[in-house]
């Protein structure tokens, strides 16, 4: 997971503004659903329970010949919150955990990114449940190039793991479930 959040803050950190002369902007593709925004947590320390947001948008600016120079920015809609279960994703959209009346909306911009070859670590600024921290991320280039339809594509994948409590949501869920991890899976297209 923690590679999937940073592949996310990476296309994001990208998008955001490089002025590279080499650099190109690009837009996620959740029209076309080749990205992703996943996490999971532990259940009582017994199993996962996976889930993923339906909605969000970014962009990112990247250039291969000065990866570090790249910058993104995502966003995503808390509401759309999706765990395969309605009445758990009611009590998790609730007060007690994300309270996606009063926040909507939880969002990453990349400060930095180092890569070494198509590995790399993105930093950014995460806001969730209304805080904002400083995160890293691991994340992976996974491929770009031409697409079948004329256009210019690339994707990463990242994740990190956040302690539910940094941002404000102490619902006890027992030792084994203090942390999250978010995964991003980012294909961006060239615009």
């Amino acid at each position: 997971m923690k590679k999937l959040l940073v592949s996310t803050a990476v296309s994001a950190a990208m998008m955001l503004s490089v002025t590279t002369a080499n650099a190109a902007d690009y837009v996620i593709d959740t029209k076309g659903a080749h990205a992703f925004v996943n996490f999971k947590i532990k259940h009582l320390g017994y199993s996962w329970l996976h889930g993923r947001f339906n909605t969000f948008d970014g962009k990112f600016n990247y250039d291969a010949k000065s990866p570090n120079a790249s910058q993104i920015m995502v966003n995503i809609d808390t509401t759309s919150l999706d765990s395969n279960h309605a009445e758990r994703d009611k009590h998790l959209r609730g007060k007690e955990f994300l309270n996606v009346d009063k926040y909507p909306t939880a969002t990453f911009k990349s400060t930095s990114i180092k890569f070494e070859d198509d590995s790399g670590q993105v930093t950014g600024d995460f806001t969730l449940h209304g805080v904002t921290k400083t995160i890293t991320f691991e994340i992976d280039k996974v491929g770009e190039g031409k697409d079948p339809w004329g256009g210019y594509r690339v994707g990463f994948e990242g994740e990190t793991s956040l302690k539910l409590t940094d941002y404000g949501i102490d619902y006890n869920l027992g030792p084994a479930s203090t942390h999250v991890d978010i995964g991003l899976f980012i294909e961006g297209i060239r615009q």
